[in-house]
């Protein structure tokens, strides 16, 4: 789980932008910086460094932080935030590869075995055309 530095010339998010010092983190989720090292220590959060090896947190870590914070006084031990975690990370993989998948379904067409000269093919690249005379057009229609 440890980052990586991005590389010179890519940007990093607002969001993964990391800023604050441990105590101001600290203060912005509501606990005591020594809960912050021992959340590192757990494997629970891990902070940038800056070369000097200052901890710096971003907006991320914050909402980590509030998170971690939230199941800890539902009752869920540290062991169970970091499994619920790494699950939460785990579906937002699939989530991602869900979404791909689908969008490269929708540009393939899709053949029926069995069936020739019968294609079917993307809704999206369908046009719907109505013959006839324009009174049998339902109101409205065009």
């Amino acid at each position: 789980m440890k980052r990586e530095p991005e590389p010179r010339g890519v940007e990093a998010s607002a969001e993964d932008r990391a800023v604050y010092i441990i105590s101001v983190a600290a203060e912005l989720a509501g606990v005591h910086p020594q809960t912050l090292r021992i959340y590192e220590r757990k494997g629970l959060l891990r902070p940038q460094r800056t070369p000097g090896r200052t901890r710096r947190y971003s907006a991320r870590d914050i909402e980590r932080l509030r998170m971690i914070q939230a199941l800890t006084q539902e009752g869920v031990n540290l062991a169970g935030v970091k499994r619920i975690m790494q699950m939460q990370r785990e579906i937002e993989r699939l989530e991602q590869k869900v979404r791909e998948l689908e969008a490269e379904l929708a540009r393939r067409p899709i053949v029926m075995p069995g069936r020739r000269g019968t294609d079917i093919v993307p809704l999206r690249t369908v046009r719907m055309f109505r013959f006839g005379p324009s009174s049998e057009r339902p109101e409205g229609g065009r």
